[in-house]
């Protein structure tokens, strides 16, 4: 069947289905989606036959709430990476930040992070950037269903994003802090929803 988690902060989506293949002592257990060590939320869990919907899961639109702090950009496009440029952060207001983050809605062109798990002629491009290595990386359509402010608290804002498959929320964070001139980074992140599969009916990860 399907299990619908709530992946805990420090933790991949790879250790929570080893975990997971343990305590059931399932030969099959799978995910629906990675969500990035430092992200927390909904992680649907595949089980058994189930595992065969991968596909269909992944393809799902997914819901985050992300909040970004401006006025910095960094290697890995959240706070956990090095910093590359800090700018200053003029008191930009609600409808300025709309305006900005209005642009992303529709089909777009999104260039994958270098820290991403996509592959790169057979390694991934973590295991690349790690190693201070960057190679080109081809621009990919992805789709902005709705975005909305949630809040604003300067430096940092939070806002709500339905997006489709392929989406990276660390890479849109970033587009808008160039969108704004101020740089930013994504400093939390929470997917809230997967499809028909919500965040409030998840079973706590501890």
């Amino acid at each position: 069947g399907i299990l619908a988690v709530e992946k805990g902060p420090g933790v991949t989506s790879f250790q929570v289905v080893a975990h997971l293949r343990r305590l059931l002592r399932a030969p099959k257990v799978g995910h629906g989606g990675t969500l990035d060590p430092d992200a927390t939320g909904l992680l649907p869990i595949l089980i058994g036959e189930a595992t065969k919907l991968t596909p269909f899961l992944t393809g799902l639109d997914k819901e985050y709430v992300a909040t970004a702090r401006l006025g910095l950009t960094t290697d890995t496009q959240d706070v956990s990476g090095r910093v590359m440029t800090t700018l200053p952060v003029p008191a930009l207001d609600e409808a300025a930040v709309g305006a900005a983050l209005a642009r992303f809605v529709g089909e777009t062109e999104q260039i994958p992070p270098m820290y991403s798990a996509l592959h790169h002629e057979g390694r991934r491009l973590y295991e690349l950037a790690r190693e201070g290595t960057e190679v080109e990386r081809a621009p990919r359509r992805v789709t902005v269903h709705a975005i909305t402010l949630e809040s604003l608290a300067l430096p940092e804002l939070t806002f709500r994003v339905r997006c489709g498959k392929g989406t990276y929320v660390r890479t849109l964070a970033a587009d808008l802090g160039a969108a704004l001139g101020t740089g930013a980074a994504l400093a939390r992140l929470v997917r809230t929803r997967v499809g028909p599969y919500r965040l409030e009916d998840a079973v706590p990860w501890s």
